[in-house]
């Protein structure tokens, strides 16, 4: 019994021996947050730094954390709405800590990069968007524009199909022309980009990592983009690359991302059985006897499941006083595609030194890319679903093994027939090099005798070398007739830039004023060669001969100037000029003015002491911009080309090329928009709730566009001319919320939303009400057949059909449509003009959740009022298909409810709405935190894009991109038509991220 309790006594001793050890080596850390003028900031979290201790600021602006042990530690306090703080402690005991924060309310005093300098947030006057690298779109980006897809208000990215490297079609708040280009004027680094054809790629953005990356700002509206004067109509994307940052120690950073892409879905075909069948009943015994005995799905033989890895590696900080950035990306995509692949080397440099006490300030930028791109024929994919299915895909024969449809009578590959799908893709190597690099060195000097004038030269080079070559072998099926081919070409691109400007910026706190003046100059200078090549045979015999050679260059020259005012920080204004001259146009100067109205209402008295509500600022902005991105570089000088192969002239024996005289506009000048804007911003709760509204108008005339010529004219039948106005109406609303922020879990989520509807409002010199108006949106399917149309009072690109008519049962009955005009007679002008392919609504939502080390995030996109002219479908959708002699071909399952003998092309039962909800990507990451006793920090993420995609459109995807490359620069304007298009895989992710 003694023995016992005194066993209890020592342990009891021990215990408290214990607990004095522990309490002497714990202590805890408490105090008050307040902003800067002394109130307490409920809601703060406070964390140590590198632990999950943690504390939530009470309504007193209290804060307690216990438990912590003695030494030096760091506190990191954020809430929304003010900079995030980090506070070392050093604890020893019980010890007090109180923490002042810095307004940042709705990140108003964020920095945004505008044209030709930088501006905070809070004293924007126009509407511009900032994307920054936390909020990008996660998982697997092989281009920059697929990290802000759904992101922005009234920025519209569709893909062009899930070819690797696969460029997009953005349009930011609608097209503003007809023939000219539609896309965005790019600026990288302060370098604006050519926006023509960089040949050996499919995307003209692809040269940049996306990894490389800090910063997206989108200019929509005329007063922020009229800095850029004639190549503004389109908006203006700002891409700012990551840079080291000064004072920083070595940084590495090494990524790896690999990734396995599946086909999502087949195009509706009849199998080889169903397909017996219907040949059975419907051909004649001719076509029966071609039938075959396999059951082929020709799809499945031309896809696969394609692998790619995305590697990269960056070192960062700071040598003294000068600050830098390397990194080395490594992408290897297969496409699902069979032979279709990219590989991408890339690099880049950013240095950034600082001398004289930061007065001058130097930023040097390099990037440079070699990527081996091999395009799979996109004629394969039609041919996929057009092959007779009863046929083997290999067969014992001279044409390489692979089954062809053959002349009876000759033994040799019918010329007419659908080509054998994989043998196009595993008998043609075509691949594209392209070498591109883009650089600029930037000094920035604050002069000593002014300190407020700044003086800022830019100088910058973009340079890119395309060789590319298309080999077919003389055994091919589809070459058999000219004994092969190998194809060569080569483009070489200079452009050079030259920009000054002086900055003057002038605090006048005696009478509340804040001015920022601008002014400079610009010179930028676009050679582009392109040698013509023969067209050879595998003899090296000429099958087509060379074009001319062809060089060109232009230059834009170009004064521009801004004035900003802020006056007590309520009443904002911005004017800006821009006058360009272009060699493009014989008229070669414009002028580009815009102007633009803000008034913070927040910070009048009766609101700016408000607890709820943290900003509301109201935006007026008007401006004229232009638009100079043409097909040709010189379109109002005379000129002739050579004929192509089928049009030559004889002498004797021989043929010759003939030179034709091309058709031309002596007075053609730039497009010109103008620009309404009217916009509202607002904030709550210290920034938490944030988002903005607005409406605009974009009227633009003269468009550069091609009209047919009265016939009688010798020269051409089409000319490009300034006809015609497009005016685009539209509203725009995004709103960011922070719902929860704890010390645990954080919610942040994101959902904007567009409405937009354009109109042409003019399309002739001469007004004329009974103008049918301009054929446009060519189909496969027969010679010269349009589904489109320019039409005064309609949407560019509207569809022109007949209105098809159905039977009791709801069946369509074959050429049978509503008598529109009501004549009896069913003619052309019975045909309808209705239906846009462009959405009048679509909309963006993403969402990211963080609780402890685990991360989860989503990003989806929603499109509504968009229609699709379901081409795949009617060019496959009769039995007319089987109904040659010599060959077969497979029909689109929908014939099994139209019973089309012959094909109806102009029937709107094939136009159908493509409305959809897609979610891009979903991701799910998990942060190990610093591992290796602190020295390597570690990431895991797994991501699935493409995950689902919700519609009623009946083909393989609703949202119908340009991906064909053999297309001509014209025909790849044309939307809404669903034909040869790469599908879009669905993609599976697996990340880690090691941070050194």
């Amino acid at each position: 019994m003694k023995k016992t309790r005194l066993t209890k006594y020592v342990f009891l001793l021990c215990f408290m021996v214990m607990s004095l050890a522990t309490y002497a080596q714990t202590g805890s850390i408490s105090g008050k947050v307040t902003d800067e003028s002394g109130q307490p900031l409920l809601g703060a979290t406070i964390v140590i730094k590198g632990t999950t201790r943690n504390a939530i600021v009470n309504e007193s602006g209290e804060f307690r954390i216990t438990g912590v042990s003695n030494g030096t530690v760091t506190l990191q306090i954020r809430i929304i709405g003010y900079k995030t703080k980090e506070q070392q402690v050093t604890v020893n005991g019980d010890v007090t800590a109180n923490v002042q924060l810095s307004s940042d309310t709705q990140g108003l005093n964020e920095v945004v990069v505008v044209g030709y300098g930088t501006q905070k947030k809070g004293d924007l006057t126009g509407s511009i968007t900032a994307i920054t690298a936390k909020d990008f779109n996660k998982g697997p980006s092989s281009t920059p524009e697929q990290l802000i897809m759904g992101k922005v208000p009234g920025v519209q990215i569709t893909t062009n199909g899930g070819a690797p490297g696969s460029g997009s079609r953005i349009r930011i708040r609608s097209g503003s022309s007809l023939n000219a280009s539609n896309e965005p004027l790019y600026v990288i680094d302060g370098v604006p980009l050519d926006n023509s054809e960089v040949k050996g790629t499919s995307n003209p953005l692809s040269f940049i990592n996306p990894n490389d990356i800090e910063s997206f700002n989108i200019l929509k509206d005329a007063s922020a983009t009229a800095i850029y004067g004639s190549r503004a109509s389109n908006g203006v994307v700002i891409i700012t690359t990551k840079k080291g940052k000064k004072g920083d120690k070595l940084h590495v950073n090494f990524s790896t991302l690999n990734s396995v892409s599946k086909k999502v879905g087949e195009v509706d075909v009849l199998s080889g059985d169903q397909f017996r069948q219907i040949v059975k009943e419907h051909g004649a015994a001719s076509q029966q006897a071609l039938l075959g005995t396999a059951n082929t799905n020709w799809q499945d033989a031309i896809y696969q499941t394609a692998l790619s890895t995305d590697n990269n590696i960056s070192l960062s900080g700071s040598l003294k006083a000068l600050p830098y950035r390397v990194s080395i990306g490594y992408l290897g995509q297969e496409g699902i595609i069979k032979t279709s692949s990219l590989k991408r080397t890339s690099a880049s440099l950013s240095l950034n030194p600082r001398f004289f006490n930061d007065d001058l300030k130097v930023d040097i930028n390099v990037k440079g890319t070699n990527s081996d791109t091999r395009f799979a024929d996109m004629g394969a994919i039609n041919a996929a679903v057009a092959f007779d299915p009863t046929q083997p895909i290999h067969a014992n024969n001279d044409f390489g093994g692979y089954f062809e449809w053959l002349e009876p009578t000759t033994g040799k590959p019918n010329t007419l027939a659908t080509r054998n799908p994989l043998a196009m893709l595993e008998l043609k190597d075509d691949r594209g090099n392209l070498k591109r690099s883009i650089g600029n060195i930037q000094l920035d000097y604050r002069l000593p005798f002014l300190r407020d004038l700044r003086a800022n030269l830019n100088l910058g080079y973009d340079i890119s070398k395309t060789e590319g070559r298309t080999i077919i072998p003389a055994y091919a099926g589809s070459m058999y007739q000219r004994g092969g081919q190998n194809k060569e070409y080569s483009q070489k691109k200079q452009n050079k830039l030259l920009e000054f400007y002086l900055n003057y910026t002038k605090d006048l706190k005696n009478i509340k004023s804040k001015i920022d003046v601008t002014g400079g100059y610009s010179y930028q200078d676009f050679i582009r060669d392109e040698p013509g090549y023969a067209d050879l045979n595998e003899k090296g015999e000429v099958i087509n001969a060379a074009g001319n050679p062809f060089k060109t260059q232009s230059t834009l020259i170009s004064v521009f100037g801004r004035v900003n005012y802020n006056y007590d920080e309520k009443y904002l204004f911005t004017a800006t000029i821009r006058r360009d001259g272009s060699s493009r146009f014989a008229q070669h100067w414009g002028t580009f003015p815009s102007a633009a109205l803000a008034w913070r209402i927040s910070q009048e008295p009766f609101l700016k002491n408000s607890t709820v509500l943290s900003d509301l600022k109201l935006r007026l902005g008007f401006g004229i911009t232009g638009q100079q991105d043409l097909l040709v570089d010189y379109p109002y000088l005379p000129r002739y080309t050579l004929s192509d192969s089928t049009a030559r002239y004889q002498m004797g024996n021989k043929y010759y090329l003939t030179l034709r005289p091309e058709g031309y506009d002596s007075n053609i000048k730039w497009e010109e928009t103008k620009t309404y804007n009217a916009g509202l911003d607002f904030g709550f709760l210290n920034g938490r709730i944030s988002g903005s509204v607005d409406y605009y108008i974009k009227k633009t005339k003269d468009l550069l566009s091609v009209i047919p010529v009265p016939a009688g004219s010798n020269l051409t039948n089409e000319l490009l001319t300034n006809v015609g106005n497009i005016e685009n109406r539209g509203v725009e609303f995004a709103i960011n919320a922070n719902p929860v922020s704890s010390a645990r879990f954080n919610w942040d989520a994101g959902f904007n939303i567009t409405y937009n509807t354009s109109k042409i409002t003019n399309l002739s010199k001469i007004n004329d009400p009974n103008s049918q108006g301009i054929l446009v949106g060519v189909i496969s399917g027969g010679v010269g057949n349009n589904v489109q149309i320019h039409t005064v009072g309609y949407a560019p690109y509207s569809f022109y059909l007949y209105k098809q008519l159905y039977d009791k049962d709801g069946k369509p009955e074959e050429g049978k449509y509503e008598d529109v005009t009501g004549d009896g007679n069913i003619s052309s002008d019975d045909k309808v003009r209705f239906k846009s392919p462009d959405p009048k609504v679509f909309l963006g939502f993403n969402s990211q959740f963080s609780y402890d080390k685990w991360s989860l995030s989503f990003a989806l996109r929603g499109s509504f009022g968009n229609y699709v002219y379901n081409n795949v479908s009617s060019d496959n959708g009769a039995y007319r298909n089987f109904s040659f002699s010599n060959y077969l071909t497979n029909v689109s399952s929908s014939i099994l409810k139209t019973n089309f003998e012959t094909n109806q092309f102009f029937s709107d039962y094939y136009l159908e709405n493509a409305s959809f909800v897609r979610m891009d990507n979903i991701s799910l990451g998990y942060n190990f935190g610093r591992i290796i006793n602190g020295k390597v920090g570690l990431r895991l993420a797994a991501s699935v894009q493409n995950v689902f995609v919700i519609t009623d459109y009946s083909g393989l995807d609703p949202e119908v991109g340009i991906s064909d490359a053999s297309l001509k620069p014209e025909e790849k304007r044309i939307s809404g038509i669903d034909n040869k298009m790469y599908p879009r895989p669905r993609t599976y992710s697996l990340g880690v991220n090691l941070d050194f």
